[in-house]
């Protein structure tokens, strides 16, 4: 993890003017769905250019968008531009569509219509259920109309935001069929509200800047030594006077939904609980000499694990997402040069739990697995830093916990193949390329877009080099994140500059991890058109 250690709101408005139209299509049975490395124009196996409407117009070229579309098909057309009689509208039986096709017509300036026939000029959003992934989906311009279609809402919502980044990029969406899906499930930003406080509307606005860069995750960091962000109603006395309500919370998990973004929301423990531990001083870590460790939660004392159960069970009810990350990094006690001479009552409580060969990290090993017991019940996965997973101990972290890979550096930390060969599933979170730390202390230098772009992909999950291609599945994608060390160091609105090129890149590499298209700086120089106009 870290190295020191409501409503959809309309988008840019649009002046360009022409009709639009979004329908469902189904991929054909074994067309791949559009692979990596099948980026561009092509046109249909054994059949000519559609003359839409005459040959006299030139072949299409894909949209521009980032991330890049996976496959488009060539056509001859005009393509479509929104104009004053054009609209959206939803296909029967799509209804569940109305909230993604009220904000494409917000952003295109064009009129909403609802659930009525599409006429020439509109926009139609359909379902096609049965095939493709959740988040795949065919986008078809022809005769002046645009389809969307796919088997789920979050696919069709994939296809206004190529239709949109299309607008804004070049004012027309082209003649032809896009059929796309991402490369990789887990796509995101990790933030780290508890060092450095972002208000409602900041977090707001990543949102949307990261639903229109089709992303589906936000690690959501708030509790930590520095600061509790979260209003609690069972422990209030943890609680920072800087913090999220939980309507404010509520107002963000709402926007999150409806945008098509999961909040993965941490509680990091045994270790980073300082603003816990101010209030419950008798619960922390205590060397031989008494001496506190910075952070560091006592799990040999009973009342640890009740005060931790009782938060995870308050919070896991208000964020109702499908992820919990559980944290378990850079725990103190592991650190020292002589863990069990420097905590006696850690290493007698290890034995007493779980026998005469246990060590201090087999009861944190413990304390993760039972961590982990609290929030599947409230239909969470639990994730958890790489580093609170340990080789060679009586107890083993459950297998089912997936693996936020970070870092190589830090006590207990492996290189990734291992926990690839033992079948975990890993995220990646590569601390060489992936973390913006407000202020760079520990050697850490402000990652640039460019470097992701040219030098990433899911597969890099430690240093530079990647692991074998034969664990590529075992990789459920990657997040981009910004840590607060040294919270002063920028301001919010400098964070957001500072991270925008970098976030495109990461996610254009977990769309598609293939060599990119574009060289990087006319992959920059579309950044900013598209930006501008937003």
């Amino acid at each position: 993890m870290s190295p020191s250690r409501g409503t959809l709101v309309a988008g840019a408005a649009l002046t360009a003017a022409a009709a639009a139209t979004i329908a469902v299509v189904v991929w054909p049975e074994g067309s791949g769905g559009g692979l990596a490395g099948q980026s561009g124009a092509r046109t249909p196996s054994g059949s000519p250019a559609a003359p839409s409407p005459t040959r006299s117009y030139p072949l299409s070229t894909p949209p521009r968008t980032i991330p890049a579309v996976r496959e488009h098909i060539a056509a001859r057309g005009p393509g479509w531009r929104p104009g004053p009689a054009a609209g959206v509208v939803v296909a029967a039986g799509s209804g569940t569509l109305a909230d993604e096709g009220q904000l494409l017509a917000q952003e295109l300036k064009i009129h909403y219509r609802g659930s009525v026939p599409a006429r020439a000029g509109d926009v139609e959003l359909a379902l096609t259920p049965g095939r493709g992934t959740s988040e795949s989906y065919t986008l078809r311009t022809h005769d002046g109309r645009v389809t969307i279609s796919g088997p789920d809402q979050a696919g069709v919502f994939y296809g206004t935001r190529t239709l949109k980044q299309s607008v804004r990029a070049d004012g027309s969406m082209p003649e032809g069929e896009v059929r796309d899906r991402p490369d990789r499930p887990q796509r995101g930003l990790n933030l780290d509200i508890a060092r450095k406080y972002y208000s409602v509307a900041w977090i707001e606005d990543r949102l949307r800047e990261m639903a229109d860069l089709k992303l589906n995750q936000l690690g959501l960091h708030f509790s930590d030594d520095q600061a509790f962000r979260i209003q609690s109603d069972t422990h209030p006395e943890v609680v920072s006077p800087e913090h999220l309500t939980k309507a404010e919370v509520r107002q963000i998990l709402g926007l999150a939904d409806r945008l098509h973004i999961q909040v993965v929301p941490e509680i990091d423990s045994p270790g980073h609980l300082g603003a816990v531990l101010r209030a419950h001083p008798d619960l922390q870590l205590r060397n031989v000499s008494g001496v506190r460790s910075p952070g560091s939660l006592d799990i040999s004392n009973p009342g640890a694990a009740k005060l931790i159960d009782e938060l995870l069970g308050e919070f896991t009810e208000l964020f109702g997402g499908r992820y919990w990350h559980l944290g378990a990094d850079e725990y103190l006690a592991l650190m020292a040069r002589d863990p069990a001479a420097s905590y006696p009552q850690l290493q007698r409580a290890a034995q007493q739990k779980y026998g005469p060969q246990a060590g201090i990290k087999d009861l944190a090993t413990g304390w993760l697995n039972d961590r982990a017991a609290v929030v599947r019940p409230h239909g969470k996965q639990p994730k958890a830093w790489n580093d609170g997973f340990f080789r060679d101990g009586v107890v083993h972290a459950d297998k089912d916990i997936e693996v936020e890979y970070w870092t190589g550096k830090e006590y207990g930390a492996r290189p990734p193949e291992e926990y690839l060969r033992e079948g975990r599933r890993v995220v990646n979170l590569n601390d060489e390329f992936l973390y913006y730390v407000l202020g760079q202390p520990n050697n850490f230098v402000y990652p640039t877009g460019k470097r992701i772009y040219e030098q990433w992909t899911p597969l890099v999950l430690r240093g530079t080099r990647p692991v074998p291609a034969r664990y590529s599945g075992q990789i459920l994608g990657g997040r981009f994140a910004v840590w607060g060390d040294l919270p002063q160091a920028q301001t919010a609105a400098q964070v957001a500059q500072g991270i925008r090129l970098p976030l495109r890149a990461t996610a254009q590499k977990l769309w598609d991890p293939g060599r990119p298209t574009l060289s990087w700086d006319r992959f920059r120089a579309l950044a900013a058109r598209i930006d501008k106009t937003g």
